[in-house]
């Protein structure tokens, strides 16, 4: 996991030197929460605006690929854009964060948790329960089928068992339209069925 977090902790140094409210999603979040795997990419998610955009990519340039319209047509329609550490050409998921109310609770949520012991750095990541909705999320609009994303869920809920906040992990399943899938996931890690 050294080049995923030292590549991750670039863009975030990048969105904390412009003040922009940031979470680690994915599968480093899962990884903080749950079970550590390889990955591909990092996901993060950003509330970036348009003012945001020169700036950031000024910040990013020298060491990743990046560009401007890819990050200002993901600003405008609220999707992701990546961006391409050009050494290793690990890449990372931006996702600009969503005006809807899952998205605002997530933020409240976030908290900060060590990322990389070797230099003691820190980060924001998405909170356990954030982690599965958002995983459950991605794998029914997947059309139910990543083992990947099943996993990471089924890691992070046997990790936290019963440290997690089920009422609220059930009402924003049912708000998400996922109950079903979070119901089938506690039941196979033999979480919060008692």
């Amino acid at each position: 996991m050294e080049e995923p977090v030292a590549v991750t902790l670039l863009v975030i140094d990048a969105l904390e030197t412009l003040r922009v409210p940031y979470l680690i999603g994915g599968s480093l979040a899962s990884a903080v929460h749950g079970v550590l795997r390889a990955t591909h990419d990092a996901d993060l998610v950003a509330d970036l605006r348009p003012q945001h955009v020169e700036p950031l990519v000024e910040a990013l340039g020298g060491a990743f690929y990046v560009e401007a319209g890819a990050i200002r047509e993901a600003i405008g329609q609220q999707i992701s854009f990546n961006v391409i550490h050009l050494e290793t050409m690990f890449k990372v998921d931006v996702f600009v964060k969503r005006v809807r109310p899952f998205d605002e609770a997530q933020f409240q949520r976030r908290a900060s948790h060590l990322i990389d012991a070797d230099t003691d750095r820190t980060g924001y990541v998405a909170s356990a329960e954030d982690t599965i909705l958002t995983k459950l999320e991605w794998y029914r609009m997947g059309g139910e089928v990543s083992d990947r994303q099943w996993g990471d869920v089924l890691g992070v809920l046997k990790t936290q068992g019963e440290n997690l906040d089920m009422e609220y992990l059930r009402k924003w399943a049912t708000a998400l339209g996922v109950e079903d899938l979070m119901e089938k996931a506690l039941s196979q890690a033999q979480v919060g069925t008692s």
